[in-house]
């Protein structure tokens, strides 16, 4: 398993409802990263609506990632196709079958535990839509995190929401054995009932008074989730704003202080070049929206160099329940 010190392979891109340009933004820093000289796949990590080999060009896949999950193939390694794009390899997303929609925890950690092993230097998870337990999962396994926004209101509010549901994933499940701060993690976000837990930072207070050690384990977690905000469809100064509101809100209510990562600006021909099935990147020679992707490339090399953080291990695989939480992050949205 990866350890602390272990280089970031794996970057996860999420955040959210659609609409806001994961997978586009995906092809975009992995063309960038190739550019680079990097070996770069990418995997269309939404189990339901695939849609990641449209916009690079392939028309129907002969394997996907459901294959993996099914075992009808041995290894991940197996499902990689080639692309269009030098330096870049594909791992397809699974159809709309429910045992690839929604793989048991092990096999989870069997598809983690490959990702390592593929033959690049860098894999690029496009996430699906929502804050489904099978995305933050993915999400926070990544040893690089970005999430991904707008500048529109409800995007805001909605990578809020996913960041939050994320920290409270990680939380339940760094925490699981731990009654009392499970118990604490749920009363946090029950409105209305009489206690002071409307931000981490009361919680961390609470823990402080009565439990000093576990004040510095839930410290600990925190530092862990290392994340990175990047605001997509720039249109103007204005819209460069987004990531400090973001990140501003995350330190007031969830004590964590993301790093903005970059914006990429918006660009009308990404359109044509969905239209011809052809990657942006390769269908004009001066792709506004490849400005941005490409210091946002640069950014994540020079970040995934650094000690390791966010990556603690798995359970074991025999335990692949998923915990009874649904509470915990549904009565924590609400803050």
């Amino acid at each position: 398993m990866p350890t602390s010190l272990n280089r970031i392979k794996l970057w996860s891109i999420g955040g959210g409802k659609g609409g806001i340009g994961k997978s586009l933004v995906s092809l975009g820093l992995g063309v960038a990263l190739a550019r680079l000289g990097k070996k770069v796949i990418l995997i269309d990590g939404d189990l339901g609506g695939a849609n990641l080999h449209t916009l690079m060009g392939v028309r129907y896949p002969h394997v996907t990632l459901e294959h993996f999950l099914t075992k009808k193939v041995a290894r991940l390694e197996d499902t990689v196709i080639e692309t269009a794009v030098e330096g870049i390899s594909l791992i397809c997303g699974a159809d709309d079958l429910m045992g690839a929609a929604n793989p048991t925890y092990a096999q989870k950690i069997r598809l983690l535990r490959q990702i390592e092993e593929l033959p690049a230097q860098y894999v690029l998870f496009d996430q699906g839509a929502g804050t489904s337990f099978n995305t933050l999962d993915f999400f926070n396994f990544s040893g690089g995190k970005i999430a991904l926004f707008t500048s529109q209101t409800t995007s805001l509010q909605n990578a809020y929401g996913f960041i939050k549901s994320a920290l409270y994933r990680k939380l339940s499940r760094d925490f699981a054995k731990d009654d009392e701060i499970l118990q604490c993690l749920y009363q946090g976000g029950d409105a209305g009932n009489g206690n002071n837990f409307n931000t981490i930072q009361d919680l961390l207070d609470h823990f402080k008074a009565v439990n000093p050690e576990k004040q510095a384990r839930l410290t600990q977690a925190l530092w862990d989730f290392h994340l990175f905000l990047v605001v997509n469809m720039v249109k103007s100064n204005a819209d460069l704003k987004a990531p400090e509101i973001i990140r501003s809100v995350c330190q007031d209510f969830l004590n964590i202080q993301p790093d903005i990562m970059g914006h990429v600006l918006f660009d009308s021909g990404v359109e044509a070049a969905i239209s011809h099935m052809v990657p942006f990147p390769l269908h004009q020679k001066k792709s506004k929206a490849m400005v941005g992707l490409d210091q946002i490339a640069l950014t994540l090399v020079r970040q995934s160099r650094l000690p390791r953080r966010g990556w603690s291990g798995a359970r074991e695989a025999s335990e692949e329940e998923d915990l009874p939480l649904d509470t915990i992050i549904t009565h924590s949205s609400r803050s």
